[in-house]
């Protein structure tokens, strides 16, 4: 924490120079940093004050053997609420890679199976649509395939909130459910798989380079949400960056600019991420670790029936309440993740 208060008021400092608004943007950047950093020492502040408190009230039910019994049980009360508010600031300290406090962009692809499958990526977008709510994140569908019968063939969102993608790059990778199917009139169980990719969404003047020439960008008719004028219009973007072959496309805003800047925005974290993801190999090869090919390994199973269960196959962090994980409960799973990532020394 003194690193970070320092870092406050070096910026406090900054804010009262009354040549700051020379440069908005840059003004805008150092007041926001600013504000994020007073809420966490403060946090961190209230933390030590309530413990101070708690220790105190420990001394007292030692001592005053009449209301005792009361102190004890406000003191178990207190304690529980302080561990909890302790772990989730813990877990802040877990996140210091350099696009750990960004905002995400994240994408679910249905895997083979169909409808199942696609209902099953619908399932998961539902997911972390409640963990963003529960975490006062704002989230904005950017582009989505929809399924012939039911759920979605593939859907990419952005979740806007501090450190969305530190906790959320935990979910990448493939996650498996096991479930009686409602789509089979036999009631036969059936296993399913979707994958979840995870971006930090970053500035234009991240260090990211897209020359106009390595884009073919296509226009057409949007055929998903967004009002009857998206399908009237060619506003749909496809972008191909052709070095890489990475295609990105977003038809959810209503006109052509917009689906561009958004469909850039993706672009841009997909690049971000190829270069994180190659640098993570780089240092895994370094170590002598063994790496598979390819982003497409299982991380999570989702049990339904015959047993119900949801567990994490990196981590072993499980629990046998798969309807509060599917309801975005997702921070134990979160949180194994990072604690098992500075275990191994991995950054990522």
């Amino acid at each position: 924490m003194p690193a970070k208060e320092a870092e406050l008021a070096e910026l406090t400092a900054k804010s009262a120079d009354p040549d700051l608004w020379n440069d908005q943007a840059g003004a805008q950047r150092i007041l926001r940093r600013a504000d994020e950093l007073r809420e966490e020492v403060e946090a961190w502040s209230d933390l030590r004050t309530r413990a101070d408190g708690l220790a105190e009230i420990a001394e007292l039910a030692e001592t005053d053997g009449q209301d005792s019994a009361s102190l004890q049980a406000d003191l178990q009360r207190d304690l529980a609420a302080l561990t909890a508010d302790w772990n989730r600031m813990e877990g802040l300290l877990l996140m210091s890679d350099p696009y750990d406090e960004r905002p995400a962009i994240v994408s679910v692809h249905a895997g083979a199976g169909g409808t199942e499958s696609q209902d099953w990526a619908e399932m998961l977008l539902r997911m972390y649509l409640r963990w963003a709510e529960r975490n006062r994140m704002k989230t904005e569908i950017l582009d989505q395939t929809e399924g012939e019968e039911a759920g979605l063939k593939s859907v990419t969102f952005s979740v806007d909130g501090r450190y969305a993608y530190g906790r959320l790059k935990s979910e990448r990778g493939v996650h498996r459910l096991v479930r009686i199917s409602p789509f089979d009139s036999q009631k036969r169980r059936h296993t399913s798989f979707a994958l979840v990719e995870v971006m930090p969404e970053v500035d234009e003047a991240a260090d990211v380079q897209i020359r106009d020439d390595d884009l073919r960008v296509d226009t057409y008719r949007s055929s998903g949400a967004g009002g009857q004028h998206v399908n009237k219009t060619d506003s749909a973007v496809r972008i191909t960056h052709l070095p890489t072959g990475i295609v990105v496309t977003c038809q959810n805003e209503r006109s052509q600019i917009q689906n561009r800047e958004r469909a850039m925005a993706v672009l841009r974290a997909k690049l971000v991420e190829r270069a994180e993801e190659e640098r993570e190999v780089e240092m895994a090869k370094l170590r002598g670790v063994h790496v598979e090919a390819g982003w497409g390994n299982q991380i999570r199973s989702y049990v339904l029936q015959p047993y119900t269960m949801v567990k994490d196959l990196r981590t072993g962090v499980e629990t046998s309440n798969p309807t509060a994980v599917l309801d975005g409960d997702l921070d134990a799973f979160m949180e194994g993740y990072l604690r098992s990532r500075i275990g191994e020394g991995v950054a990522s």
